[in-house]
């Protein structure tokens, strides 16, 4: 739906959603605006329309943005706000944003795609070759996936996966992301191997990443329909920002422990958390990795409190492909395809018994 008076802006806003491929309806008053108000996919207000009875008389609700000619003055912007807009889009600078978000408002609905989210208990667990592991496994199963790489330090999740040299933009270039992004160009713009997107670190330039950047990549891939998988860096003090955003809305947790006593007591602190303080990885699902004379999964679940979802396999070619930028083995057969395949079973298992 289209609210304007203005002629000049009528016309460039049709012009843009002819574009997009919509077909507005636009509306001033009467009970032709409220009915169109509650049941159009995206509301368009002109500026002009912004000081007007009818309009500042309607309720409340999602998918409200004002369109303009020009920056809006205080009084226009706090009216804007009253009515709950999401966005000021001043045009021509925001015509691209708004093809996309009008496209994007009528598209048919597409089911969300699933977060996991992947960790170690301490550096070396192996969670990384995990990670992309889920990430090759959910693409195979649902036609493509996104591997985001949250360690900027970790050397670049994109050599796993043999696309160092793919083509596409790695963190630096999206570290500034924020609020809402389309998922379809996200996607378009990273590089791609075995049908996993991945964005990864940058090796030159490993920039500080926010976790509002974070949000809003796997925001973007997930409303897109793709499943997503995030390594998340080492437990520390620069990455607790990133791990809260990430599990807070995660579908799956998996930490992987390696069998070693201080790996398992670390993990035992981040499935527990501090006295009285948060615990983000408490719903983790425990992956041990077994080494030579360490613990046994048994002793992990006891040192820990938790129960086990199963066992990184050993596998003495795992470490050789990596180094040839050759993907995880995730053959439904494969020790780590089956593991893979059974902890996103049991994520879905969880959902439909909810």
């Amino acid at each position: 739906m289209v609210v304007s008076s203005d002629e000049e802006l009528l016309d460039d806003v049709l012009r843009l959603l002819a574009t997009a491929g919509t077909e507005p309806e636009v509306a001033t008053g009467g009970p032709a605006l409220r009915r169109a108000h509650r049941d159009a996919a995206l509301v368009l207000l002109g500026a002009d329309a912004l000081a007007g009875a009818a309009v500042r008389a309607l309720p409340r609700r999602p998918g409200v943005v004002v369109v303009a000619a020009d920056p809006l003055p205080p009084a226009a912007w706090a009216a804007a706000v009253e009515l709950g807009a999401e966005r000021v889009a001043v045009l021509p600078a925001d015509e691209a944003w708004l093809v996309a978000r009008a496209a994007g408002a009528v598209r048919s609905p597409v089911e969300r795609g699933r977060l996991v989210v992947v960790g170690g208990s301490c550096g070396g667990a192996g969670a990384s070759t995990l990670a992309a592991a889920l990430a090759l496994t959910a693409a195979a199963e649902s036609g493509g996936a996104l591997l985001v790489d949250a360690d900027v330090w970790g050397g670049g999740l994109d050599l796993l996966l043999g696309a160092e040299d793919a083509a596409g933009l790695r963190w630096p270039a999206l570290a500034g992301t924020r609020g809402r992004v389309a998922g379809d160009a996200l996607l378009a713009a990273l590089p791609e191997a075995e049908g996993v997107h991945v964005l990864a670190a940058s090796r030159e330039d490993p920039a500080p990443l926010l976790p509002e950047a974070l949000t809003a990549v796997v925001d973007a891939a997930r409303s897109a329909g793709r499943s997503v998988v995030v390594d998340l860096p080492r437990p520390g003090p620069g990455g607790t920002g990133l791990a809260e955003a990430a599990l807070a809305e995660a579908d799956l947790a998996v930490l992987v422990v390696p069998a070693r006593l201080r790996a398992a007591s670390a993990a035992r602190l981040l499935v527990s958390g501090p006295p009285g303080g948060p615990a983000p990885w408490s719903a983790a699902r425990l992956v041990v990795r077994p080494v030579p004379g360490g613990l046994s999964a048994e002793d992990v679940v006891a040192v820990t409190g938790r129960p086990v979802a199963g066992e990184l396999p050993a596998d003495r070619g795992l470490a050789a492909r990596g180094e040839r930028g050759e993907p995880p083995p995730v053959a439904p057969r494969s020790p780590l395809g089956a593991l893979t395949r059974r902890l996103l079973g049991e994520r879905v298992g969880r959902e439909r018994a909810a």
